[in-house]
């Protein structure tokens, strides 16, 4: 439970209608085998022990007195398990006479409490209210094992050793109703909600299933896990499929159908609770009429299953990918169009350099224009050759301006560079930062003064990335208009000139091969002579890969986890690319640039924010310009 992960699991036991005793083994069996898994919070289905379609059996006392000896045997079996379950089954209190369809919440041999359902279906194929009463307001002490237990529609489980974890419980319909008790739970503190559910299997149903118990994790902000009955439920009228699911905040982590046995991953508590800290539209009422049943909880470590991916800024999924491509280009394309139209320029300037950035930059422009309804001619795309330029990227900068109709101006700053090198008595031979950057600011003033001459505005090429990282000469490239890319990570990047190189394939093969071809040129500023024509500075080399950078700032700004939490991620997601001691070493090139280089941040250009992570000192990030990363840097030590 280290850094806040907790284990947890929806469980489908195999049963038979009616059998108590043989439900009960199957149940203890696969409580057993959770346990050796590592979970520690277990969800099993809706009257599991009896089975959900006993039909009128539920008003006969011998199945109610099996269900009971059948949780006895349960708690014996179970007694030395370290592990928080909910299993379902039928109580009836004596004091009013009535049956409830219940969780009974139990660990280590004890019963925690009883929760019992509260909005109870009888419509369709569905009859509870002829054997149950709702579980609503129900307040009251029953006996049940031997034990006198609290069945209440008002509790809440928290550990003790864990205070954020607090767990809250509902039972199949109650998710369905307008306003289902996971809500006044969640209010309440609970971060987990636990489901038992008996929802039958009908063509179309697992999608919708399946968005409802997203979505309520979404809005919650909370864990979820559904569990739902399978194998050996009554097939006289309906069929149990058994689709367990794990959600967290709107995303699925686990899903399982078809299939009897455990569905695994784990919760991250404390990712939740910062969520909830950061959205103040999120408003915990702790005077919710819920109490709390505490109870103890061994935090040992947790061993990693849930999905981290590499890229959290890029869709795994193809379709997915494709989709987010494409409305990424459209977001940032509306934003330089409304700059555009305000300003009234008649001109959009672009320096084109043939990499990566610069191509996006202009295909996001060529997309603005079209909405405007203007010529492509309007965009100048300025290439720059100077010192390090290599053929390569030129003919690349040359053949893409074509290929979108742009207006190209080929300037060769060389000259330019060289007499200001003398006007401040810099050495050609001598590669420091001012030989790199004082070329990067002469394409910017060249850039500026062309679009001066013709109206227009300079369209910043710049990525979220490099702001990250201060990867940008300051009043150089880190200088424009509008910087369409501001919102971009590098990662993504790639993926969007890809994305246009593949959907361009058929209507223009010369510009899906431009496109691929400077998807596979190195990523460099080209500031340092090339060596027998080839790149001789590479972006990557030197501050490290950029999808390690884009992890660490998803991470570090997005959710604001710890260096060292980061650092278990990372291990986790890029365990086969990277071993330790070089993610922990491009981990500390990042908090140092990232800290050290917030001045650029401070004072940055107007551009979208199109995804969940900006750096605009006007919208997202609010940082001092001298904040220091000692702290950051300092639970890095000594992790090698």
């Amino acid at each position: 439970m280290r850094d806040g992960f907790v284990k947890v699991a929806a469980g489908t036991p195999s049963i038979r209608v009616a059998d108590c005793r043989y439900n009960a083994e199957q149940i203890f069996t696969l409580m057993r085998e959770a346990h050796r898994q590592g979970v520690r919070v277990l969800c099993l289905p809706e009257l599991c022990l009896t089975g959900y379609t006993c039909g009128d059996l539920f008003l006969q006392p011998t199945l109610l007195r099996g269900a009971e000896e059948g949780l006895q045997t349960i708690l014996e079996a179970t007694k030395n398990l370290d592990m928080v379950t909910a299993i379902g089954l039928p109580v009836w209190n004596k004091w009013n006479n009535k049956l409830y369809n219940c969780a009974a919440v139990i660990q280590n041999g004890e019963i925690l409490g009883l929760t019992p359902k509260t909005h109870l279906p009888n419509y369709g194929e569905f009859y509870e209210q002829r054997w149950f009463a709702s579980g609503a307001g129900v307040d009251t002490m029953v006996s049940l094992c031997g034990q006198e237990v609290s069945l209440s529609d008002t509790e809440l489980y928290a550990c003790n050793d864990m205070p954020n974890l607090v767990l809250g419980v509902e039972i199949c319909e109650d998710l369905w109703a307008p306003e289902p008790p996971s809500i006044r739970a969640a209010r309440a503190g609970a971060t987990l909600i636990l489901n038992l559910s008996a929802s039958n299997e009908t063509v179309g149903k697992a999608a919708y299933r399946r968005s409802l118990v997203c979505g309520q994790s979404g809005r919650l902000l909370c864990g979820y896990v559904y569990a739902d009955a399978g194998e050996g439920e009554s097939s006289t009228d309906l069929v149990f499929a058994g689709h367990n699911m794990i959600a967290e905040n709107g995303v699925l982590l686990a899903e399982r159908r078809f299939a009897a046995g455990l569905t695994v991953s784990e919760i991250d508590i404390n990712r939740l609770t910062y969520e909830r800290q950061r959205m103040n539209t999120y408003r915990g009422d702790p005077n919710q009429e819920c109490y709390r049943i505490s109870f103890d909880l061994d935090l040992g470590d947790t061993h990693l299953t849930r999905p981290v991916s590499p890229t959290p800024f890029v869709p795994a999924d193809k379709a997915d990918r494709a989709e987010r491509c494409n409305e990424i280009l459209y977001v940032a394309a509306l934003g330089l169009k409304k700059r555009l139209e305000h300003t009234q320029a008649k001109t959009a300037v672009v320096g084109l350099s043939g990499g990566l950035d610069s191509t996006l930059a202009v295909l996001i422009t060529a997309v603005a224009m079209q909405m405007l309804g203007r010529p492509a001619t309007d965009i100048i795309a300025v290439t720059m050759p100077c010192f390090g330029t290599t053929d390569r990227t030129k003919s690349n900068a040359v053949l893409l301006s074509e290929r979108l109709g742009c207006t190209l101006k080929t300037i060769d700053i060389g000259e330019a560079v060289k007499q200001h090198f003398r006007d401040i008595g810099q050495s050609m031979a001598d590669h420091d930062v001012t030989f790199e950057n004082g070329q990067a600011r002469e394409r910017t003033q060249v850039l500026m003064d062309i679009a001066n001459q013709t109206g227009g505005l300079v369209i910043g090429t710049g990525d979220l990335s490099e702001l990250a990282l201060g990867w940008c000469t300051y009043n150089g490239d880190h200088m424009s208009n509008y910087a369409v890319n501001a919102g971009i990570p590098k990662t993504l990047v790639r993926h969007l000139v890809g994305y246009v190189a593949g959907d361009k394939a058929e209507e223009d093969r010369q510009l899906s091969d431009v496109l691929s071809d400077i998807l596979d040129t190195p990523v460099s500023p080209e500031l340092l002579p090339a060596i027998e024509g080839k790149i001789a500075q590479k972006t990557e080399a030197l501050v490290g890969p950029y999808e390690l950078h884009d992890f660490f700032l998803y991470y570090a700004v997005r959710w604001a986890f710890p260096p060292r939490k980061i650092l278990r991620l990372a291990e986790h997601a890029f365990g086969r690319s990277y071993d330790r001691a070089t993610i922990l070493k491009w981990e500390r090139t990042f908090y140092r640039r990232f800290f050290s280089q917030q001045f650029k941040r401070s004072c940055l250009t107007d551009g979208p924010k199109v995804g969940s992570v900006a750096l605009s000192p006007r919208g997202d990030w609010k940082m001092p310009s001298d904040a220091v990363a000692a702290l950051w840097l300092e639970e890095l030590e000594g992790l090698e």
